[in-house]
């Protein structure tokens, strides 16, 4: 996870700010969104908030990337805290910083199509998963079980 690309500009429900090394022996599962993309907030984040209630955190950890490529005046650190409230996200979640082209940081060095993109980490930190829109919850079920299947075999 060390050589993995992650640019945090800042952080939401943690009480410290947070690297990808920290999540070093789970499967980590990353849910990429903006709080203004309707399949985010239908499809998105409902998903991750139900894999963070499935899973045991010991062997799932689940964190939000706020990545705003669009609507960025709609998009502040003070609105995104609201809405987290409102709608009852209770994960970390990390604010992309901003990059030098269209696209925050940490979405384009990950070849991010757009948002919603849920990203999957093996236990070793290898980027085992790229998920671009809506992805069924069974078959996912079942992909982040065989992670946590290989991380108990070992």
């Amino acid at each position: 996870m060390d050589d993995i690309p992650f640019f945090p500009a800042d952080w939401l429900n943690t009480e410290r700010p947070l690297a990808l090394a920290d999540f070093r022996g789970r499967v980590l599962a990353v849910e990429v969104f903006q709080m203004l993309c309707p399949g985010c907030v239908l499809n998105g984040l409902p998903q991750a908030q139900r894999l963070a209630q499935t899973f045991d955190a010991r062997d799932l950890a689940v964190i939000g990337l706020h990545s705003v490529f669009e609507h960025h005046a709609g998009n502040s650190r003070e609105g995104l805290a609201a809405f987290l409230h409102e709608w009852r996200i209770r994960f970390p979640v990390a604010i992309d910083e901003g990059g030098d082209g269209p696209l925050p940081r940490t979405m384009e060095a990950w070849g991010l199509q757009g948002t919603p993109s849920l990203v999957l980490f093996d236990r070793t930190g290898s980027m085992r998963a790229r998920h671009f829109g809506q992805v069924a919850d069974m078959a996912l079920g079942a992909q982040v079980m065989g992670l946590i299947a290989e991380a108990a075999e070992e």
